[in-house]
């Protein structure tokens, strides 16, 4: 098959290795003048990193990457622990990895080079039409027209609308900064999550320790745009986490810049896929960044894709396998994202401190059981499963 990706980021590219290590001739269209990523972190959690296993990439990766140890939730005022889920009780072959994503970005793009992927650049797509013979219409006033049209250019996706009509998604009353920092606090290979009232920040190492991301979300009246390329000063995010204990302070300290977007939430959209035309990753289900899952699915997304491709007779069956295989396990996600965020802002004192010893006392008591609710997330092998 003759295949066009659109969007050259992680969903988009792991899309294209795994369909042309499978035999198709494949296109990426990315509009950006380089296949490239801002500074900040990624979280691989081990269903993701089974993909990336089964693409070949996991050596590339690890020299790359953090593995994490830990997952710590920590009270706001002084960063007290209330909890920690034990990373390192998951099995052998779980692998929990902190990532740049620039990094992500250059191994992927990297594979797909090697592949026989074609990466083209300054490419603008003003319209995707569905059909026996699909079309992308393209700023320059030319037409391609593939076999088959991956779109996975994200948030504001032009192919989703070409679907399921026009969205409406709506602010959910958060928004959230992200900047990376020098690690000169001796952040351990742990995520932690300061819980405080409306708010928390979100920190883990990368690159070798070397850089701390952060991640800091807000409940407020006051929206910001939807998007990762919005800048703000970074006195602004100091001010909203001013009360804000522990190490929290000296990692503001040293941001220098940062970016500000506003979280909105969409609904999981009705169709994935129609007449030559398939949706992936945020294209087709966006999620809050509360599960550390968003860029997962994505990669999931896309072997479950070309899995798909590979094992139906044709192109239509194929695509309403892909979603039926993918439809449930997304919109559970994107659900358990959404109510996370509650549970980290939790702002009536009394019933923030029953909650925080209620958290502690099964951390303490059952270690195993508060990581093996998650085995829902972390043991799902889509590389595994049958078409």
């Amino acid at each position: 098959m003759d295949i066009c990706v659109l969007g050259g980021g992680v969903g988009g590219l792991t899309a294209a290795l795994a369909l042309a290590q499978r035999g198709a001739q494949v296109t990426v269209l990315e509009q950006a003048e380089a296949i490239s990523e801002v500074g900040a972190g990624i979280q691989i959690s081990p269903n993701g990193m089974c993909v990336l296993r089964a693409l070949g990439l996991e050596n590339d990766l690890t020299v790359k990457a953090v593995q994490a140890q830990a997952v710590e939730l920590r009270d706001y005022n002084a960063g007290r622990l209330v909890t920690r889920l034990d990373l390192t009780r998951l099995e052998e072959d779980q692998t929990y990895l902190f990532l740049h994503r620039a990094d992500l970005i250059d191994v992927l793009a990297n594979a797909c080079r090697a592949s026989g992927v074609k990466i083209r650049l300054l490419q603008q797509v003003t319209e995707v039409l569905p059909g026996a013979r699909p079309k992308l219409r393209m700023a320059s006033q030319s037409c391609v027209t593939p076999d088959l049209i991956v779109a996975a250019d994200g948030l504001h996706s032009i192919a989703r609308p070409a679907l399921n009509g026009p969205s409406d998604p709506f602010f959910t009353g958060q928004v959230a900064w992200r900047a990376t920092v020098p690690n000169t606090f001796n952040h351990p290979n742990c995520a932690r999550v300061h819980m405080g009232p409306k708010r928390h920040v979100v920190s883990y190492p990368l690159r070798g320790g070397d850089l701390v991301n952060l991640v800091a979300v807000q409940e407020r009246d006051l929206w910001a745009e939807e998007g990762w390329s919005h800048k703000d000063d970074p006195e602004n995010l100091r001010a909203a986490f001013a009360d804000f204990g522990g190490d929290v302070p000296q990692m503001l300290q040293g941001v220098t810049e940062t970016g500000l977007w506003g979280l909105f939430r969409h609904d999981v959209a009705k169709l994935w896929g129609r007449e030559n035309v398939a949706l992936l990753g945020d294209a087709a289900h966006p999620t809050l960044p509360f599960m550390a899952q968003g860029a997962v699915m994505a990669i999931e997304d896309a072997w479950v894709l070309a899995d798909c491709l590979s094992h139906c007779e044709n192109t239509e069956t194929a695509l309403s396998l892909y979603q039926s295989r993918r439809f449930d396990r997304v919109s559970k996600i994107v659900q358990t994202a959404g109510g996370n965020a509650r549970k980290y802002h939790l702002s009536f004192p009394p019933l923030r401190w029953a909650a925080h010893r209620a958290i502690g006392a099964m951390g303490a008591l059952m270690p195993a059981k508060m990581v093996g609710q998650f085995d829902w997330i972390y043991r799902h092998d889509v590389t595994q499963e049958r078409s």
